[in-house]
């Protein structure tokens, strides 16, 4: 009877192992907007915009197979109409393709109807290159109004995704400053935004990635990143209690002076999706 029980134990106790390490996902919710997810472990989503490009959407593949990662690739429609021998090797290789419109415009200048040729094209080029249907769509340069967001949503059931880590690629800072502001920026849940259209971000990546592998981070594609998020806990009240216990008294302000508590923030403190000046020719978002 012991070495049954013994026997059996043992059989338990790497799938108990292997459980540990799997993504927990939440049940799904209707399409909304993300930015970054709050998930249970160490968590990163890359994100690639402006593909497929011939020349260096190739060596990022290479690189990411090399070291067994799952990335997502927003696609413009031109683009993967353009090389659809590329659409397909991402999805060969376990990658997602989100949808980032067929010519990449400021889509909180245009009517509806501009908005939905957009959206389709890129929808109805992809699935005839790769046989796949996008469910993620990253609005160009992250410009788009919260009625869009909602209409797009609701009337095409993608997920809109913007980010959380800007490394300013676009900018061509050179590799070595695009790998310090990922590494800079990167944290549970982070959604990555960068461009494989440019062969600093596409040099970059190598040092970056194992860096974030060496930090302990695992990465997932977005949709995989969403399946795992859930609303952080609420704080407890005995954790509020300690935490009013132990900071520092309220004292009126000063005559002229603005409470802090009620003062509004400023522009600079508010931070913006989308670039200073969207559309600016170089920005590439």
């Amino acid at each position: 009877m012991l070495i049954r029980s013994v026997l059996a134990l043992s059989l338990l106790l790497p799938w108990v192992a292997s459980a540990q390490e799997t993504p927990v996902a939440h049940p799904a919710a209707k399409p909304a907007t993300y930015s970054s997810c709050h998930v249970d472990g160490q968590y990163i989503a890359m994100t690639f915009d402006d593909g497929p490009s011939a020349e260096n959407t190739p060596r990022l593949l290479d690189m990411l197979k090399e070291r067994g990662i799952k990335a997502t690739f927003f696609l413009i429609g031109q683009n993967a109409a353009e090389h659809p021998e590329i659409v397909k090797r991402i999805l060969a290789e376990g990658h997602e393709i989100g949808n980032h419109s067929w010519t990449h415009p400021q889509l909180s200048k245009l009517s509806d109807d501009r908005v939905t040729d957009e959206i389709v094209k890129t929808q109805n080029a992809i699935q005839e290159a790769g046989g796949y249907t996008p469910t993620l769509l990253r609005p160009p340069y992250g410009a788009v109004t919260q009625r869009q967001r909602e209409w797009i949503e609701s009337h095409f059931g993608l997920n809109v995704i913007l980010w959380s880590v800007d490394p300013f690629d676009w900018k061509r800072p050179g590799a070595s400053v695009i790998e310090q502001r990922i590494l800079s920026g990167a944290e549970p849940g982070a959604i990555v935004l960068s461009h494989d259209i440019h062969k600093q971000t596409v040099d970059a990546m190598p040092a970056t990635l194992d860096a974030l592998i060496k930090k302990g981070y695992k990465f997932v594609t977005v949709s995989q990143l969403i399946a795992m998020n859930h609303p952080k806990p609420a704080s407890s009240p005995a954790k509020v209690a300690a935490m009013a216990a132990t900071s520092a008294p309220l004292t009126a302000p000063a005559t002229g002076q603005t409470d802090p508590a009620t003062a509004k923030p400023s522009s600079a403190q508010t931070p913006s999706p989308a670039p200073e000046r969207p559309g600016e020719p170089g920005q590439d978002h």
